[in-house]
C-alpha cells in the first residue's frame, strides 16, 4: 500500500513527517508516498470528514494511513507523526534527525507555498470559463432532447465546458428540477453545471448563447392573427432588454420553435437595438431535414446523401423548398463515382410531375409534421446550427437560416428571411453567388410580402405601446 499523510500546511509535525517521507523516496527505490497539505482554516472539517468516511478516530495534525490499492478495501490508519516515525524506524531503520528550529522554518515555507499554489490553481480555473447557455421555455420537449447534444462535446468541441441555464415559469419548476437531476446523473465531463430558473429578472446573466424556444399555441377560439403576433411581441419585449442588460456583448441568439420563428428573431432585434443583428438567427434546419427525408424516400436512398436543399422565406409559415441547387451523394444509379462525387438532384429525379404536384403540394403537410415533432428533430437542428456557427459548415454545403435581410436576392431589407448561408470562422455569410431564376424571384417576392405584413402588424403593436420608440424604429 501507498502511505498517505496530510496535515495543516503550517504544522511543524506535518513538516517533520514530510521531510522524512521525502528522504525515504530518494533513498528507497520502491518507496512512494502521497502528501496532501491542507489550509489551517479547512483542516478540522477535512479531518472530520475523512475520519467519518473511514471510521477512524484521530484528532491532530498530521494523519497518516496506507491506501490498500491491491485489495480494494479502505485505508489502514497508521496514526500521527510519531506513528509514522516508528513505522520508518521499524521497516527501514531510518529516523528523522532534523532540528526543531529547521522544522519551524519549513512549516512556515510550507504554508506560503500552499497559499501560492492555491492561488495559481484558482487563476488557472478562472481562465477555463464554461460557455453560458440559456434556454427559454425549457420545459419543452425540444430542450429535453437538446441537453445531451450540447453536453457531449460534439457541438462546441471536446475541451469546451458548458453551463446550461433552464428558464421557464414557476408552474414548470418541478419539471425543470427533474431535467436538472437527470442531466446531472448523466455525468457529462464537459457539463460544468446545469440549473433551473423561474425568475425573469435574473435571466441571461453572462450568457454566451441564448436559445429561444417559446411558442404561441395556435388554433385557439377567438384568437385573431393580430392577437398571436401581440403575444410574440410581448415575449420578445420581456426578453430583449434583459439580454441587453445581462448577457455578454457578443451573445448569440437562436430563435427556434414551431410558430413565428422569423418574427421572434425580428422582435428580439427590434426590442434590443444594441444586440448585434448578425448574432441573431432563426433555425430553418428542421424543415430542410424533413424535405431531404421526403426526397430520399422517393429516391430510395439515405437522407444523409441529399444536400443543398434551400428553405426560403417564413420558416414556420409560408416558405419555399428550392431544389434547383440540390445534390445527391452516394446515389445508387447507373453512373458510379467516388463518395464525394455529387449529382444534381433534378437530373436524377426525372419525375417532374411528382416535384410540381406531390412534393410542392406536400409542403403544407411537411410543415404540419415538423410542428408535431416531439423534440428530436428541432433539437438536432439547433445543435447542428450551433456546431456550424462555432466550427464552420461543411465546405461548399448550403445551410438555410433566417437572418436580417440587406437586399440580397432582391428581397426587401429589414425582415428576417430564410436564405442560404455558409458558416466560416465563427461567422456566417449569405451565398449571394447562387443563381436563382425569375420564377424563384417571383416566389421570394410573395414570401417577403407576407413577412412584411407580419412586421407591420408587430410594429403597430409597438407603436401603440411605445409611440416614440416605434417612430425611431420605423424611420
Amino acid at each position: 500500500g501507498v502511505p498517505v499523510f496530510t496535515g495543516k500546511a503550517d504544522c511543524p509535525r506535518y513538516a517533520k513527517a514530510e521531510l522524512l517521507a521525502d528522504y525515504l523516496q530518494v533513498n528507497l527505490p520502491h518507496f512512494r508516498v502521497h502528501k496532501i497539505a491542507q489550509h489551517p482554516d479547512k483542516w478540522e472539517q477535512w479531518l472530520h470528514d475523512i475520519c467519518e468516511k473511514n471510521g477512524w478516530k484521530h484528532t491532530e495534525s498530521p494523519i497518516v494511513w496506507r491506501e490498500l490499492l491491491d485489495r480494494g478495501g479502505k485505508g489502514l490508519l497508521l496514526g500521527g507523526v510519531d506513528d509514522f516515525l516508528e513505522y520508518a524506524q521499524r521497516y527501514y531503520g531510518i529516523t528523522s534527525m532534523t532540528l526543531d528550529e529547521e522544522i519551524l522554518d519549513i512549516a512556515g515555507e510550507n504554508l506560503q507555498v500552499h497559499i501560492e499554489t492555491a492561488k495559481e490553481e484558482e487563476e488557472i480555473k478562472s481562465h477555463i470559463k464554461p460557455l453560458q447557455i440559456w434556454i427559454t421555455s425549457a420545459s419543452a420537449p425540444t430542450c429535453y432532447q437538446l441537453i445531451s447534444l450540447l453536453a457531449n462535446g460534439e457541438v462546441f468541441g471536446e475541451t469546451t465546458e458548458i453551463s446550461i441555464h433552464l428558464l421557464d415559469t414557476e408552474q414548470c419548476k418541478e419539471v425543470l428540477c427533474g431535467v436538472v437531476m437527470e442531466a446531472e446523473d448523466l455525468a457529462f465531463p464537459l457539463l460544468r453545471s446545469i440549473s433551473e430558473h423561474t425568475e425573469r429578472d435574473g435571466a441571461f446573466i453572462q450568457a454566451d448563447i441564448i436559445i429561444v424556444l417559446d411558442d404561441v399555441p395556435l388554433n385557439r377560439e377567438g384568437q385573431s392573427f393580430e392577437n398571436y403576433i401581440c403575444e410574440v411581441s410581448e415575449i420578445c419585449q420581456a426578453y430583449a432588454p434583459l439580454i441587453e442588460k445581462n448577457a455578454k456583448s457578443e451573445v448569440r441568439v437562436i430563435a427556434s420553435g414551431q410558430t413565428f420563428v422569423n418574427l421572434k428573431a425580428m422582435m428580439i432585434m427590434t426590442y434590443g437595438p444594441s444586440i448585434k443583428p448578425e448574432n441573431v438567427i432563426a433555425v430553418a434546419t428542421p424543415w430542410e431535414s424533413a424535405a431531404k427525408a421526403m426526397l430520399a424516400r422517393k429516391l430510395h436512398m439515405n437522407a444523409g446523401g441529399v444536400k443543398d436543399v434551400i428553405v426560403w422565406g417564413n420558416i414556420s409559415g409560408s416558405n419555399y423548398i428550392d431544389l434547383s441547387h440540390a445534390k445527391l451523394y452516394g446515389y445508387d444509379g447507373a453512373i458510379w463515382g467516388p463518395a464525394d462525387f455529387p449529382r444534381p438532384l433534378l437530373k436524377i429525379l426525372y419525375d417532374s410531375e411528382w416535384i410540381h404536384s406531390e412534393f410542392l403540394s406536400a409542403q403544407s403537410s411537411l410543415i404540419s409534421r415538423v410542428r408535431h415533432c416531439v423534440g428530436m428533430l428541432p433539437a438536432h437542428a439547433i445543435a447542428s446550427v450551433l456546431r456550424y456557427w462555432y466550427h464552420g459548415s461543411p465546405p461548399g454545403e448550403i445551410i438555410s437560416v433566417g437572418i436580417l435581410t440587406k437586399g440580397q436576392f432582391c428581397i426587401p431589407e429589414g425582415i428576417v428571411f430564410s436564405m442560404p448561408v455558409r458558416f466560416q470562422n465563427g461567422n456566417w455569410e449569405v451565398m449571394t453567388e447562387l443563381e436563382i431564376n425569375e420564377t424563384t424571384k417571383e416566389v421570394l417576392g410573395r414570401l417577403a410580402h407576407e413577412l412584411i405584413q407580419e412586421k407591420l402588424v408587430a410594429l403597430k403593436e409597438i407603436k401603440e405601446m411605445q409611440p416614440y420608440r416605434a417612430e425611431i424604429i420605423t424611420s
